[in-house]
């Protein structure tokens, strides 16, 4: 059994607009504001570590002349995508 992680509090300054929207997504999925925002920030930090590794596949595409076996290329620059970027 995984323990749960402990959490702690936030201060978040939204507007009027944004909040509302906020409330009435958690409303209509029986979630907590608060779940919203951990969803939210969860989806936002994923895609933005798949941007990197795309943005790391195009610079080593950069860096490695494109002149060998285009499949063989491919396979590889996604393996490297997922290396940490050390």
């Amino acid at each position: 059994m995984v323990a749960p992680m402990a959490r702690r509090q936030v201060i978040v300054q939204l507007d009027d607009r944004l909040l509302g929207r906020l409330d009435r997504e958690a409303k209509a999925s029986h979630i907590s504001r608060s779940e919203v925002l951990r969803r939210a920030a969860d989806l936002y930090l994923r895609a933005s570590d798949e941007a990197g590794k795309e943005r790391r596949m195009i610079e080593a595409y950069r860096r490695i002349p494109d002149d060998t076996d285009p499949q063989l290329d491919h396979v590889l620059m996604r393996l490297a995508a997922d290396l940490p970027p050390w």
